[in-house]
């Protein structure tokens, strides 16, 4: 098919950057045969990344698959901070890591740092260990830090992570590719959304030096409750944002 019948089919399903889209769709593919089997993919309202093959993500191509969370840009913020705030030679982990890419941009730019991460889906391991092995970082199966290394107890300078933070009742409201395409339980975070942060900052109070930094995404108008669940939890805490990526994330300190 030609450019304009590739991006007037892409516009047709819904993709609002159907120019951008039909880029990186034809880059992708093959062969013709490949591209056709790939729009018709995109039109069923798969996400770009599953179709593709990989998420963009601070600059890497962070390898996604069908049925594992995609990376967000926003999340770029998360890992800025905690490549910026670990102290030299020190431990981060990522904790709900998905497909490794929060771990993966901290192991690039801080080669300095011992650099964990853990999620309780397989599937998504699997590909987070793929992409972190060339940082030599690791990655493993683990609800939160139940299966983590006990000698990280009380020694990780940064915990970073993006756990899933849509109230119960907004999931109904995402967006067709995320809701039908993406696991719920790297959505879902419970009823007020703040239920797994809550589980990550129990965590942080078992992994974190005592001058630890435990570092969360959240959004705009689920803000206020994660910064209350990270005092109720001990933490001392304030926002960060960047506004250019939509970013929202709260820094806790013990």
């Amino acid at each position: 098919m030609n450019e304009a019948e590739l991006v007037a089919r892409l516009r047709a399903a819904g993709c609002v950057f159907a120019k951008d889209e039909a880029a990186m769709l034809r880059a992708g593919a093959a062969d013709d045969s490949e591209l056709e089997r790939m729009v018709a993919r995109r039109e069923a309202g798969e996400p770009l990344e599953v179709v593709v093959g990989y998420a963009e993500f601070a600059g890497l191509r962070i390898p996604v698959a069908p049925g594992v969370f995609v990376p967000r840009v926003r999340t770029e913020l998360v890992a800025r901070l905690a490549a910026d705030l670990a102290p030299p030679s020190s431990t981060v982990v990522d904790l709900c890591c998905g497909s490794g890419a929060i771990a993966a941009a901290v192991a690039r730019d801080r080669p300095d740092l011992a650099v964990w991460a853990a999620d309780v889906d397989p599937a998504a391991i699997a590909l987070a260990s793929q992409t972190l092995a060339r940082f030599g970082a690791q990655a493993m199966v683990s609800d939160m830090d139940a299966s983590l290394p006990t000698s990280l107890l009380g020694r990780v300078a940064v915990l970073a992570s993006c756990p899933p933070y849509v109230p119960t009742e907004e999931v109904a409201l995402m967006p067709p590719e995320a809701r039908d395409h993406e696991p719920l339980a790297a959505l879902d975070g419970g009823a007020n959304g703040a239920a797994m942060q809550a589980r990550v900052f129990e965590a942080a109070l078992r992994l974190l030096s005592p001058r630890g930094v435990c570092i969360v995404e959240t959004s705009d108008h689920l803000s206020d409750a994660t910064l209350a669940t990270a005092v109720a939890a001990g933490f001392t805490a304030s926002l960060e944002t960047d506004d250019d990526i939509d970013a929202v994330v709260v820094v806790a300190r013990r």
